[in-house]
């Protein structure tokens, strides 16, 4: 990594740890910085707290003190979680004191080029696919994942070697703070409504991921996904070159025409050869083409690796084949969107549907669309009912409840023929019933595994 001289004797706050934060205290610790970490768990249920105690890094745990800030810090660097309008956050923006991610600590240290992934949805796979095609391209060096597919990207920079590439996923909240930031290919898979709660606004949840490419130059690339007018729009106001793809028309970058994904009038591969289904994947297929060309990756390894991609956990991810049919699990799509997405990569006549969660309050009309001609449906969680509802206006017939994703695997399987897919994805948040996503996409893979 870079040996920066910048931090040496500069006091900086590192406020709530997690991954990220740890990573950025130790990293400025060790390029000479007086760190102060504030984190609001108690320090005896803190191990990384204690870990960077032990270093000799001032901890303060338990609470947010507003007089924290009495001290001459010359900068903090925030979880990209907290909001803004947290006091500390807030107090430190009113004192001129620069509010940074630890995404930009990464750039400053990093001695290989960043390509940086964001978006709405797609993300997490798309991150991966690259990662795996480059994998199988690149002649020195090595892909290495980072940021918020779960690497921090301040421990992945200071390992990464100057041949290699930092591939990483950048989500909005780490993108309101980055500064000097500059990937030299950067992609946005696409732009919908999310995280309005924490930005206010879509127009600001569309400035933040617009972030990505603000230090980008007429030498970088950056990919946009064609097929949405915004996206086209914005286009027009950046110095990087764009490369478009989309699924919906021939463009002069990726794109999918009869059936056959393409890159600048050559076709690579058919579209059905892709190892996860949906079109929302091919959408994904083609941004990580033209990242693949830009590094100047040979076809044959990028249909190598697409061809053999099965998914990132919990993405319409393949789990199994048992007894002619097959298992997905989706447990990620915590909304209506995210499901409408895996749906449209199946047959509904062979599609069993696996959903329900948490009850935020809305109801689930705007996906009766994609519930037509579905086989049949189980439903479990807060939102079981509203989910009937939704299905009985979709036509669907086979409707029936269950407690949890566990328990509607043998269900789903008891009432299956051979041929037919059965899908986690539950258009809700986990929370009514497991910790989190990935505990119930993990809970309903065992009970698939269970049946073989």
């Amino acid at each position: 990594m870079k040996q920066i001289t910048k931090y040496q004797n500069q006091k900086v706050l590192v406020l709530g740890l997690a991954k990220s934060g740890f990573s950025a205290a130790k990293l400025l610790h060790d390029l000479g910085a007086l760190v102060t970490v504030n984190d609001g768990k108690p320090f005896e249920e803190n191990p990384m707290a204690q870990d960077l105690l032990s270093l000799g890094v001032k901890v303060i745990t338990g609470s947010h003190p507003i007089e924290l800030l009495d001290e001459d810090f010359s900068l903090m660097v925030k979880n990209p979680g907290i909001p803004y309008d947290q006091p500390l956050v807030k107090k430190a923006l009113e004192k001129g004191i620069p509010v940074i991610t630890e995404v930009e600590l990464a750039y400053e240290i990093a001695e290989c080029p960043i390509i940086g992934i964001t978006g709405t949805n797609g993300k997490t796979t798309t991150t991966t696919m690259i990662a795996e095609i480059l994998n199988r391209g690149m002649k020195q060096g090595q892909a290495r994942l980072s940021g918020n597919i779960g690497f921090p990207a301040s421990s992945v920079a200071q390992e990464a070697q100057p041949e290699d590439k930092l591939v990483m996923e950048l989500s909005s909240f780490q993108l309101m703070g980055i500064q000097t930031f500059h990937p030299k290919v950067a992609v946005i898979t696409n732009l919908f409504s999310a995280h309005l709660d924490y930005h206010g606004s879509r127009e600001e949840y569309v400035k933040a991921k617009w972030h990505i490419q603000q230090n980008m130059t007429s030498e970088d690339t950056l990919i946009l996904n064609w097929k949405q007018a915004e996206l086209r729009a914005l286009a027009e106001q950046t110095k990087a070159q764009v490369l478009p793809f989309s699924s919906e028309e021939k463009v002069a970058g990726a794109y999918l025409l009869d059936g056959n994904l393409c890159f600048k009038e050559e076709v690579l591969m058919p579209a059905s050869e892709l190892g996860v289904p949906g079109v929302h994947n091919i959408e994904n297929a083609l941004a990580a083409i033209c990242v693949a060309k830009t590094q100047g990756i040979a076809n044959e390894a990028i249909v190598t690796a697409l061809t053999s991609f099965t998914g990132v956990p919990h993405r319409t991810q393949f789990v199994a084949k048992i007894n002619e049919r097959l298992f997905y699990n989706d447990s990620k799509a915590t909304n209506i969107l995210a499901t409408e997405m895996a749906l449209g990569g199946f047959d509904p006549s062979k599609l069993i549907l696996l959903a329900g969660g948490l009850d935020r309050g809305n109801s689930f009309d705007d996906l009766i669309p994609s519930l037509k001609g579905v086989k049949a449906v189980i439903l479990f969680g807060e939102t079981k009912e509203k989910l009937a509802d939704a299905a009985q206006k979709a036509g669907i017939t086979e409707i029936q409840f269950t407690e949890n994703a566990e328990t509607a695997v043998p269900v789903a399987y008891e009432i299956s023929q051979p041929g037919d897919a059965i899908l986690l994805s539950p258009a809700n948040a986990s929370w009514d019933q497991y910790k989190n996503f990935e505990i119930r996409g993990d809970r309903y893979m065992a009970a698939v595994r269970a049946l073989s």
